[in-house]
């Protein structure tokens, strides 16, 4: 098992900074959910200098992606897709696509992320919101499969060695009859023949930092 916890005090500083330096704003395209989202004077370069390692991960939690903003939409407009199911948000960021399931009426959300700051992030988003989701940090595709009814990955096919592991990750959770769903606006690695459209939506383009543009996004079954 690869992901752990984080230490409460470092939590604690992680989500006081989040708080302090951080907006509050209605997520573009999915207004229904607030979350803590990043700025111009945001500072977040000094969560990245205290973090662990060399080579601290990109802040991706503090913005949305095409991905993560198509499965949001998704759920709340289709609710009976989660309501009642246990759901794994895989590489979920900011938790916004658990937040959705949670609020669409999900038994059970459970977020992965391996940034400690996202994982963070995550709990106060969901507090923000109302919602009950367990946020676990770590790459969570060598580990067993979750006991989760459905899986729902976005934004996870932006890199070909991720997108190997992911793939692997969500054969096996298949398998195991699991459901997955994939959110994404087309990258590169995304395993198309593996891929059936369930519903494409145009949603604003966060991550780049336009949130007045969208992109023609889509959510898929894999299998």
């Amino acid at each position: 098992m690869n992901h752990q916890g984080i230490g409460q005090d470092r939590q604690t500083d992680v989500a006081d900074f989040i708080r302090a330096n951080m907006h509050v704003v209605a997520v573009p395209s999915v207004p229904e959910i607030r979350l803590y989202a990043a700025h111009p004077g945001s500072g977040l370069w000094r969560l990245a200098d205290d973090a662990e390692g060399d080579d601290p991960p990109p802040p991706y939690w503090a913005y949305q992606w095409a991905g993560g903003l198509v499965l949001a939409r998704h759920f709340l407009d289709r609710p009976e897709a989660v309501r009642g199911r246990r759901v794994l948000d895989l590489g979920a960021g900011s938790g916004l696509v658990g937040i959705a399931a949670g609020m669409a009426g999900a038994s059970a959300v459970l977020a992965a992320e391996v940034d400690r700051n996202g994982v963070a992030a995550i709990g106060l988003n969901a507090m923000l919101n109302g919602v009950e989701v367990t946020a676990v940090r770590g790459d969570l595709t060598a580990d067993p499969v979750p006991e989760v009814d459905i899986v729902a990955v976005g934004d996870l096919f932006y890199e070909a060695g991720l997108a190997e592991r992911v793939t692997a990750f969500l054969d096996r959770c298949v398998s195991a009859g699991i459901d997955v769903l994939v959110g994404d606006p087309g990258r590169a690695h995304l395993p198309h023949p593996r891929l059936k459209t369930v519903a494409e939506y145009a949603v604003a383009d966060v991550g780049t930092g336009n949130a007045a543009t969208t992109k023609p996004s889509a959510v898929f079954s894999f299998g």
